[in-house]
């Protein structure tokens, strides 16, 4: 397989975490990696081969505007190595909006695709897989149509990463009721529920679902317009972070406390786990001729091993070919 091109440059706890974790991919996972940023930034990069890229685009900096003027960054040199067969997929825990464009402009989209879309898995505690969200923050307006892509795409996915034969899509809403919501729901639940889009993916449409049901394990998919999706993502991680905080700190109140937590915390830690980001490997920009992960911007090593794994794991099974079989032109 071609490497997988990481972003060396992206990310808050760029290069070293970067570089760590993908060093762990290929020396421990056995992953082909082609790391991309400033050679003289890099240090302890092993026997990994790096393209060099002189220019950096800030966390913060404008996406479309940057990617135009900073042809020489990471992110556009790994979106490039993809598009020209140097590597199979690409990796960046970098600008999200930027990486996104990278991968638009010079990958491309596959054809008849109207937007991609940010696929995003939620974890559903106790089940062996997780739901998708999407769009994750791609779009902050969308089309009906387009909300239909997404399920074909999203099922796709699913089916391609999880071995989800059938999966059941769900359309975000403010009710369960086939007339709650914005004209863009409503017009969206008609589509969906006409079937005629489910194709080759065997998914089928269960109807409305509210934010309480993201994390419920009652479909498999959930599609909706990107504003809304990242909303909604970035409600549930800081909820989660709260959680996770108060739970740590009531055992840490007394000796008593402190005690149960002694009990409590091996049956905890599993699920802590599987709560934890860093395990899903990131987003899947979905819809673009090629495999991109779009990691968090906070990810460490361990957070840049998964994003490598999952994108080697996409690109044997692929996820593009499957992406255009399932799609069909709005």
């Amino acid at each position: 397989m071609l490497p997988v091109a990481v972003d060396a440059m992206g990310g808050d706890k760029a290069p070293a975490e970067i570089v760590a974790g993908a060093r762990r991919a290929a020396e421990h996972e056995g992953l082909p990696i082609l790391l991309v940023g400033r050679p003289e930034d890099l240090s302890d990069t092993g026997a990994l081969p790096v393209l060099a890229a002189s220019e950096v685009i800030a966390m913060d900096a404008d996406p479309g505007a940057s990617v135009r003027r900073m042809k020489d960054s990471s992110l556009v040199r790994a979106a490039e190595a993809v598009r020209d067969g140097r590597a199979s997929a690409m990796v960046s825990a970098g600008n999200t909006g930027a990486t996104m464009a990278s991968a638009l402009l010079r990958m491309g989209r596959i054809k008849g695709v109207a937007r991609p879309a940010i696929a995003t898995p939620l974890p559903v505690p106790g089940a062996d897989t997780p739901t998708v969200l999407l769009d994750a923050g791609a779009n902050a307006e969308c089309q009906p149509e387009w909300l239909v892509q997404f399920a074909q795409m999203g099922a796709a996915y699913m089916g391609a990463r999880y071995g989800i034969e059938a999966p059941r899509v769900g359309l975000l809403s403010i009710g369960e009721e086939p007339g709650k919501g914005d004209t863009l729901r409503k017009e969206a639940y008609g589509l969906l529920a006409d079937g005629a889009w489910t194709g080759a993916t065997g998914a089928r449409f269960a109807g409305n679902v509210e934010g309480r049901d993201l994390m419920g394990g009652e479909v498999d998919v959930v599609v909706t317009d990107g504003f809304t999706g990242n909303v909604a993502l970035k409600t549930l991680e800081g909820g989660m972070r709260a959680l996770v905080g108060a739970i740590l700190g009531a055992f840490d109140t007394d000796d008593a406390t402190r005690a149960a937590a002694k009990t409590l915390m091996p049956a905890l830690l599993p699920l802590y786990a599987q709560l934890d980001p860093e395990g899903t490997g990131g987003a899947m920009l979905l819809g673009v001729d090629g495999v991109c992960i779009i990691s968090h911007g906070s990810s460490s090593a361990t957070a840049i091993v998964n994003a490598c794994r999952v994108a080697a794991d996409m690109v044997r099974a692929d996820l593009v070919g499957v992406l255009r079989r399932a799609v069909t032109t709005p």
